[in-house]
């Protein structure tokens, strides 16, 4: 695959990764009609497809495919050198029935790397995310606990992902690491995107503060940022908007079809695809350090991928950003 992809400081970690990760949640993962969306032949395809155009940050988690992503990976990884991939996983779903069988308790902790560790096939993971911060277990037991792991070597880095942008809650997690001298988290992966802003409402600036890196996921809004819905058809067909309301109440609005009108007509300039202008936006973003890009074909993932070799100016960046303020923009 003929595309450029280049290397990026993840945050203050010293740590490189490249500008656009992969991320594998699709792998493994039964659709709604009981088929799997990605199945391991595919995945080994898919993986073997961003290798060969460079990409070596590659994002799953312990509950994707109930497992099945990690252990695919660690089937891909078996033939190749560990030491050439940045690998981030997360752990807080359960992955067994019974009790303490989620969140961020010592017991779950410890015994969700381990098994990861096995699935993956690997000694070390390079960056470990919370999938979610635990509300029912004190922050300081959770970050002594993942300290330790950082300590006994089979973690390298610590991220936190989120759904709801909880700037204060990670804020209060590395207060409390500071403090003690344990490794804080150094890596956020919050949803982001030209219509998802809102991390832009102190969340962003939290991360700046700290030096955190950030990682968004859904950079594409869920396929709403690829340009395949219309304002006229609010309820097409065999799409996510089919599937119930909520995808059309967050996605399908005035608004948002305004900002992919404005997108259409960068990406028109630029001479790019809608989706490839969304994913650049996001690299010409500040304090953005690398967008997840998912694919279920290799053509997807090439498609996604050349974002990287779309060049905006800050005018059109500033055009985008412009289409849709940010949430607490009607108090400025």
């Amino acid at each position: 695959m003929d595309v450029t992809i280049d290397d990026v400081s993840l945050g203050s970690t010293g740590l490189t990764v490249s500008e656009l990760p992969f991320g594998t949640w699709r792998f493994g993962r039964e659709a709604a009609d009981g088929s799997v969306e990605i199945d391991r032949d595919a995945a080994l395809d898919l993986l073997d497809a961003y290798d060969d155009a460079g990409g070596y940050f590659i994002d799953t988690a312990d509950v994707y495919g109930g497992g099945d992503s990690e252990e695919w990976i660690g089937d891909w990884l078996a033939d190749r050198d560990r030491a050439d991939y940045v690998i981030a996983s997360k752990i807080y779903w359960p992955t067994r029935d019974g009790p303490n069988g989620r969140g961020l308790n010592r017991k779950h902790i410890r015994r969700s790397i381990d098994e990861m560790l096995d699935r993956l096939g690997v000694d070390a993971i390079d960056l470990l995310y919370v999938h979610r911060i635990d509300d029912d277990t004190p922050v300081r037991e959770f970050m002594r606990t993942l300290n330790g792991l950082v300590e006994d070597g089979k973690v390298h880095y610590l991220g936190a992902s989120s759904f709801e942008p909880d700037a204060w809650k990670i804020a209060k997690a590395n207060e409390i690491a500071e403090r003690e001298g344990w490794e804080p988290f150094s890596v956020t992966q919050p949803r982001y995107n030209l219509v998802d802003r809102e991390i832009e409402a102190g969340y962003k600036e939290m991360c700046e503060s700290y030096g955190m890196g950030i990682v968004p996921w859904s950079p594409l809004g869920q396929g709403f940022l690829t340009g395949k819905y219309e304002r006229d058809d609010r309820n097409p067909e065999n799409t996510k908007a089919g599937l119930g309301d909520r995808f059309r109440e967050n996605y399908l609005t005035e608004e948002n079809f305004d900002v992919l009108g404005e997108l259409e007509a960068v990406a028109d300039e630029v001479g790019a695809t809608v989706a490839q202008t969304a994913l650049a936006w996001l690299l010409h973003r500040d304090g953005v350090t690398a967008p997840i890009v998912g694919a279920r074909t290799v053509e997807q993932l090439e498609e996604n991928l050349r974002a990287a070799e779309v060049e905006l100016t800050q005018e059109q960046v500033d055009r985008l950003a412009a289409a849709k303020g940010d949430p607490f923009s009607h108090l400025r």
